[in-house]
């Protein structure tokens, strides 16, 4: 078996709807990673540019996300008899 340490190029794929920015060519937009950047190319003009991924996206705040901002006080219960009438 031959040990191959070279990088295979990934796979291109592309993005549905993008337009690109040059030609404004609709669903000609392909995206791949080179090393340690990601880029993404038209197919059709030749347009390339790296894309700059930021940091992700904090999570929205909904009520089941939301931290409570109130502060629960516990307390014990007392459950009273009512008297018995006779």
């Amino acid at each position: 078996m031959i040990n191959d340490d070279r990088e295979k190029p990934q796979k291109k794929r592309f993005i549905a709807g993008a337009v690109c920015p040059r030609c404004g060519e609709m669903d000609r937009i392909v995206n791949y990673r080179e090393g340690d950047k990601n880029y993404r190319e038209c197919v059709a003009c030749g347009f390339k540019d790296e894309i700059r991924l930021q940091s992700s996206p904090r999570e929205i705040a909904t009520r089941v996300s939301e931290a409570r901002k109130e502060e629960t006080v516990e307390a014990p219960v007392k459950i009273i008899q009512p008297p018995k009438n006779k």
